[in-house]
């Protein structure tokens, strides 16, 4: 199938991997107020607020271990203060540099809330501790400029992507190696962006390949398998709001 359904590549600490050229798919064909001063439209007009390079919050959630988390993305000129408040207002997180760093500057930044398992935490108060809604960032640069930016977020979260191979626990040959699944077409409202593939070894190195939502599977060149080494993979449904669910898989390559 064409290669055009791979949107991106990464490898990590992978040492000798050949061209992305070597991969193949298929698809399916067709509480308080914050002490930082609140901006006000006179102030925006005036003083032009720097707005946020990336201000992103989502759900994602682990099928497999059944738990979910909070993860933020930041990215913004050289600041020295970041909050962001809930739809209500309420403060959610407050990073601020110190030291040495207070000067200097941070530029981004991305953070995940802890996960505790459904059992401990059911998803309804998971989804009541973070409500949807618009989520404010503000922040101030190293230069006091004031810098605003504001994420929503969706508690549409993709169903578990069914991976139909490779199978819990196989032990599979040293080659080429293709990963199924079935397409995430669930609850009603989901609205399917990209999949993408993990697949990570026992000695830490990883390489990790998106693709467009139409992909249902995934040819992986043998050249990334090893023999006798322990697997773990997974296939990752992300939805338009940026929520996404994770299905993992372990396997074994024989040898």
């Amino acid at each position: 199938m064409s290669s055009t359904r791979i949107r991106s590549v990464t490898f990590m600490a992978l040492a000798g991997v050949g061209a992305a050229a070597g991969l193949a798919i298929a698809g399916t064909g067709g509480s308080a107020t914050p002490a930082m001063p609140e901006p006000t439209v006179a102030h925006a007009e005036a003083d032009g607020p720097v707005r946020f390079d990336d201000a992103d919050l989502f759900i994602e959630i682990n099928a497999t271990d059944g738990d979910a988390g909070l993860q933020a993305k930041i990215g913004a000129e050289p600041w020295r203060r970041v909050i962001i408040l809930d739809p209500r207002g309420r403060k959610l997180v407050d990073f601020r540099g110190r030291g040495r760093m207070a000067q200097w500057g941070l530029s981004e930044l991305s953070f995940e809330s802890a996960e505790p398992s459904f059992d401990e935490v059911p998803f309804a108060a998971f989804k009541a501790r973070f409500p949807v809604g618009r989520y404010r960032f503000r922040g101030r640069t190293i230069d006091d400029e004031l810098v605003i930016g504001s994420a929503r977020l969706s508690h549409v979260v993709p169903a578990r992507p069914k991976v139909l191979s490779p199978t819990e626990g196989a032990v599979v040959p040293v080659g080429d190696l293709t990963v199924r699944w079935e397409p995430v077409t669930r609850p009603a409202k989901v609205e399917i962006i990209d999949y993408e593939v993990i697949l990570g070894d026992d000695r830490g190195e990883t390489v990790s390949i998106e693709l467009t939502p139409d992909a249902t599977s995934l040819t992986l060149p043998g050249e990334l398998l090893a023999p006798g080494t322990q697997y773990a993979l997974e296939v990752l449904a992300r939805e338009k709001s940026g929520n996404r669910t994770i299905t993992e898989i372990g396997f074994r390559t024989a040898g």
